[in-house]
C-alpha cells in the first residue's frame, strides 16, 4: 500500500494543502484565501475558526484533486504562520479572542520597555511585536485570564482540532518564536512566564518536529491518521529545500521575505540585528539557525493590487518592470508593518521616494519588486558577516520566487547563482518530509529531496547606485521614524 502524506500549510493570506506521495511527488492541491481584518490602524486578525475551517477545506479539495484513497493517507504534517498567537477555551474548544497576526503592532509600547540584552540572551530574539509573548499578555488581560485557557501558535490550535482537544503540543520552532522559549535549555523560560504573567499550565508539550504529536479524529479525513510532523513556515522551508547542515540558506518570499541560514550545533549571537532561532537538522532534531525577517514582501505586491488598483494579478508586475528601462528614480520602501531585520524599526512606516508627473503604475511595480531583492541583500549581508560564511548559492521559494525577473535581478544584487526548485511549495514539501520521517517513509533530508530539480539564475551586474538609492531611502526611513 503507498504511504501519502497530507501536508497542511496554514499561511497568512490563505490555507494550502499537498497530497505528497513515497517519491516526493505532490500529487494534488488545496487552497483557500483566509481573511483578514484590521480592526485599528497597525492591529491585524484572523478569526481562529476560519483558520480551521480554511485548513480542513483546502485539505480535503487537495485530497479529491489527488484522485487517491483517503485510507493510503498515512501521515499530517502541519506548517504554519509562527508566531500568530490563538488563545482558546481547553474544554470547549471556543476561540476566546481572534487570532493577533504576527504582523500585529499594538504592543510596541510595551516591547520599549523589555530589556533587550535578557531577551536575547534567552531566546535570540528582540522585543519587537511580531513575537507571541506581549500579544498573548495583551490577550488575558483583555480576556480576564480565565481559567481553562489555552495558548498555542496556529500548528497547537490546528492539532487542537484535529485531535478533538486530545493533544495539546507544539515543537520547537514554533516555540522559539513566541519569546518565551530558552533556545539552549529547550524549554520554557519561568523567568519569561513571571515576566508575561503566563501560567505554564496555558502553554503545549514541546515535542520534536519530526514524531508523533497526536491523532486526527477520523471525521475529518475518514479514518484515523497520526500527525507526525510539524515546523514553523519558514523552518519547514528550509527543511524542504534541504538546507539542514551548516551553511544551507535559502529565502522565501510570501507575504513577507524570511532568510535563513542553517549554522547546526553553533548557536551564533548576532551583532547585525539577526535573530538565532531553532531549526531541523536532517533528521528533524533541533539545529540552530541565523534569520532575517522582513515584515513586508508579497504583501506588497497584494497592497498594489488590493489598496490601489494598480494591478489585478501579482503577476503582472513581472510584465511591468520589464516594460520600463529601470524605476524612473522611484524607490519603495515598503515597511507597511514596520521595518524588520537588520533595523527593527516598529515605527517605520511604507515610503516612496523619487515620484515625479512621469512616473507609472510600471515604475512603481517595478520599484516594489526590487525592494523585495534589496531587503534580501541586507539581511545576507549581515547574516554572512556574523557567521563568516561566503554563500556558495541562495535556494528561493514562495510565491514571488515565480517571476523570473525578480529572481535575475536578485542574483544580480546577491552576486550569487540563485536556485529555484520546480516546485515552489517547499514550505509544505518540508512539513511533508518531516511527517514522513516520523513515520518512517524516508531515513532523512536528503532521502527526501533527492529528486529535486533546480532553475538557475546567474548573477550579472550588480545595479550599484539602485543599490545606494534603496539604502539612502532606507536611512531616511528609519529617521522620519524617529523623529516622529
Amino acid at each position: 500500500m503507498s504511504r501519502l502524506i497530507l501536508a497542511l500549510d496554514q499561511g497568512t493570506t490563505g490555507s494550502r494543502a499537498l497530497v505528497v506521495d513515497e517519491a516526493g511527488q505532490v500529487l494534488g492541491r488545496g487552497y483557500r484565501e483566509l481573511p483578514q481584518q484590521f480592526p485599528s490602524p497597525g492591529w491585524v486578525e484572523h478569526d481562529p475558526e476560519s483558520i480551521w475551517a480554511t485548513t480542513l477545506a483546502a485539505s480535503r479539495e487537495a485530497l479529491g484533486t489527488a484522485r487517491v484513497s483517503r485510507r493510503d493517507v498515512a501521515a499530517i504534517g502541519i506548517t504554519n504562520q509562527r508566531e500568530t498567537t490563538v488563545l482558546w477555551d481547553r474544554a470547549s474548544g471556543r476561540p476566546l479572542y481572534n487570532a493577533i497576526v504576527w504582523q500585529d503592532r499594538r504592543t510596541a509600547e510595551r516591547c520599549r520597555q523589555l530589556d533587550p540584552a535578557m531577551i536575547a540572551e534567552k531566546t535570540g530574539l528582540v522585543p519587537d511585536p511580531y513575537f507571541s509573548a506581549t500579544k498573548l499578555e495583551w490577550l488575558l488581560a483583555t480576556v480576564g485570564r480565565p481559567r481553562g485557557a489555552a495558548f498555542g501558535t496556529v500548528d497547537s490550535w490546528l492539532v487542537h482540532r484535529l485531535t478533538r482537544g486530545h493533544a495539546h503540543v507544539t515543537d520547537p520552532t514554533n516555540a522559539s518564536r513566541t519569546m518565551l522559549f530558552d533556545i539552549e535549555a529547550r524549554a520554557w523560560d519561568p523567568e519569561l512566564l513571571r515576566l508575561f504573567g503566563v501560567d505554564e499550565d496555558a502553554l503545549p508539550q514541546v515535542l520534536p518536529s519530526s514524531g508523533v504529536f497526536g491523532i486526527a479524529d477520523a471525521e475529518w479525513f475518514g479514518h484515523e491518521i497520526p500527525v507526525s510532523g510539524i515546523a514553523g513556515d519558514q523552518q519547514a522551508a528550509l527543511f524542504g529545500q534541504g538546507c539542514t547542515g551548516p551553511g544551507g540558506a535559502k529565502n522565501t518570499y510570501g507575504t513577507g521575505a524570511f532568510l535563513l541560514l542553517n549554522t547546526g550545533a553553533r548557536r551564533i549571537r548576532s551583532g547585525g540585528g539577526l535573530l538565532t532561532t531553532i531549526a531541523c537538522d536532517a533528521h528533524g532534531a533541533p539545529a540552530f539557525a541565523l534569520e532575517g525577517s522582513v515584515f513586508i514582501a508579497g504583501a506588497a505586491v497584494q497592497w498594489l493590487r488590493d489598496g490601489l488598483g494598480l494591478i489585478a494579478q501579482a503577476r503582472e508586475t513581472e510584465t511591468l518592470a520589464r516594460s520600463v528601462p529601470d524605476s524612473g528614480g522611484v524607490v519603495f520602501v515598503p515597511a507597511l508593518a514596520g521595518l524588520g531585520a537588520p533595523h527593527w524599526e516598529s515605527e517605520a512606516r511604507g515610503t516612496i521616494f523619487g515620484l515625479t508627473r512621469g512616473a507609472t503604475r510600471a515604475h512603481l511595480a517595478r520599484a516594489t519588486l526590487e525592494a523585495m531583492a534589496f531587503s534580501t541583500h541586507e539581511v545576507l549581508h549581515a547574516m554572512t558577516a556574523d557567521a563568516g560564511l561566503a554563500l556558495g548559492d541562495l535556494k528561493v521559494d514562495g510565491g514571488a520566487a515565480a517571476n523570473d525577473w525578480l529572481m535575475q535581478f536578485q542574483a544580480d544584487v546577491l552576486g550569487v547563482a540563485v536556485r529555484r526548485p520546480d516546485v515552489l511549495e517547499t514550505t509544505a514539501l518540508g512539513a511533508a518530509g518531516l511527517a514522513g520521517l516520523g513515520i518512517g517513509v524516508w531515513k532523512d533530508a536528503a532521502e527526501f529531496v533527492a529528486g529535486r530539480r533546480y532553475a538557475e539564475f546567474a548573477p550579472g551586474v550588480m545595479p550599484r547606485e539602485r543599490w545606494e538609492q534603496w539604502q539612502r531611502a532606507v536611512r531616511a526611513t528609519l529617521g522620519w521614524a524617529r523623529d516622529r
